[in-house]
């Protein structure tokens, strides 16, 4: 059998070799912090687990919010034999390995087998196609883990075939709650030291965690190692913490609030058109160990909301900040951040776009799937063409102009308006070229 999948490792094994994340991994649905949104005591994912009745599924959710865990509980729990492999590490060929397996324990036993493919969207459209006989046949049941969104990473046919969970950031007090069980659990943690900790630490952990759970674990157990005095019963302070992150205390408030604070400082100094008040509150995040991708999709957002056709290149300035950062890395990444925060600080606003979007969603959610005018569908067969579908279509660019008056709206939803354009910037040449093309059917924009 191939080295590159493997049954979970047992809970002695993991005790005498493994580090403290990994150790206080739960082994049972009732240990599992956090999720409630899909493991709560009536969630439907939780009594299939329960009742080893599991469909084909794909958990997605950023680092440390639990794949790996649930996959691990539903190993201890199903009577299915189970299975996991990397994505990153194996291929068609490990893959098949396993598949002659199930179908041994499915013919000889009448036994299920349950695959758990981490990084599943490591995969490429090849080594995914080779699950889809296995998972309709019933071969397989397939977890895959994934922290990409799985309408871009994962194959149609796939994900057809599955049902996806979203799995969420761990909330401060989700993540206060796992620290807190490894220093008191003395079998898998620190509960024979009999390690304190102040609240302080305690927060600063989670605050600094960014909803990771192995991200705070590991955090607590190389602080343990940094205390001086490590005896029963000692303290764990914030200054054991910073030693662990390597980061600065003034950054960070007792309450946990700092972080938020700051975040919507650098937003709203943006917003307010206020570039000195934007690069310092950038400045403050990162110098306290903020994710520098995390301030860039920010950027990017705000550029689309608050700046938007007012300045079409903010959005592009965004990006390549954000690009230029992956490319470049710390210790110099910050110096495209920096350009993109000032730009875009200093462009003219506008959030026309962003409301214009939210009033049709208003109307998508009222009115639901109204039917599309039949002159702007398409007519590629014949029997669409006997329909009218495509009938009297006027194609713009054969009209003075490259313009002609045409409804497009479905007819439920005729005159109304969603984009505003405001006077700022490129705009207002957009609300002018709007009002020349049709001025009756744009008074606002007269």
């Amino acid at each position: 059998m191939s080295e590159l999948f493997t049954l979970f490792p047992s809970q002695k094994q993991k005790e005498l070799e493994s580090p403290l994340a990994d150790r206080m991994r739960p082994v049972s649905l009732d240990e599992i912090v956090g999720q409630k949104s899909i493991l709560g005591n009536e969630k439907p994912l939780r009594q299939q687990i329960k009742n080893d009745h599991l469909p084909s599924l794909i958990l997605w959710g950023p680092p440390g919010s639990g794949k790996t865990t649930i996959a691990r509980v539903i190993a201890q729990e199903t009577k299915a034999a189970f299975y996991s492999i990397s994505a990153v590490m194996a291929g068609v060929k490990e893959l098949k390995e396993i598949l002659e397996i199930a179908t041994r324990h499915r013919r000889l036993e009448g036994k299920k087998t349950i695959l758990f493919v981490d990084e599943i969207h490591r995969w490429n459209k090849a080594q995914q196609d080779a699950l889809l006989h296995h998972l309709e046949d019933g071969t397989i049941t397939l977890i895959g883990a994934t922290t990409e969104n799985p309408s871009f990473e994962v194959i149609g046919p796939l994900l057809s075939r599955t049902k996806v969970y979203v799995l969420n950031p761990l909330s401060l007090e989700d993540l206060k709650m796992i620290v807190q069980r490894a220093l008191q659990d003395s079998k898998r943690g620190f509960g024979k030291m009999n390690f304190k900790i102040d609240e302080d630490a305690l927060s600063f952990i989670c605050e600094t965690s960014d909803g990771d759970a192995r991200r705070a674990l590991n955090t607590l157990e190389i602080a343990t190692n940094l205390i001086t005095t490590p005896s029963s019963g000692a303290m764990i302070r914030r200054i054991d913490v910073e030693q662990a992150l390597q980061k600065k205390s003034l950054l960070y408030d007792k309450s946990g609030e700092e972080h938020y604070n700051l975040i919507s400082a650098f937003i709203k100094s943006m917003r307010g058109s206020d570039p000195d008040a934007a690069i310092y509150y950038l400045a403050r995040m990162l110098e306290a160990g903020e994710e520098p991708l995390f301030l860039a999709r920010r950027m990017v957002i705000f550029a689309s909301e608050d700046v938007g056709n007012a300045d079409p290149q903010a959005i592009q300035v965004a990006i390549s900040a954000m690009q230029a950062f992956d490319f470049v890395g710390m210790p110099e990444g910050w110096i495209p951040l920096a350009q993109a925060a000032t730009y875009l600080a200093s462009a003219p606003k506008s959030n026309a776009s962003y409301m214009a979007y939210k009033k049709a969603k208003e109307d998508v959610e009222k009115e639901g799937a109204l039917p599309t005018p039949k002159h702007i569908r398409n007519a590629p067969t014949k029997l669409m063409k006997e329909l009218d579908y495509g009938k009297g279509y006027r194609y713009p660019h054969h009209y003075e102009g490259h313009y002609v008056k045409e409804e497009y709206l479905p007819e439920k939803l005729r005159g109304k308006k969603y984009y505003d354009p405001s006077e700022n910037g490129h705009e207002k040449e957009i609300k002018e070229h709007l009002c020349n093309l049709n001025p009756s059917k744009n008074p606002r924009l007269k």
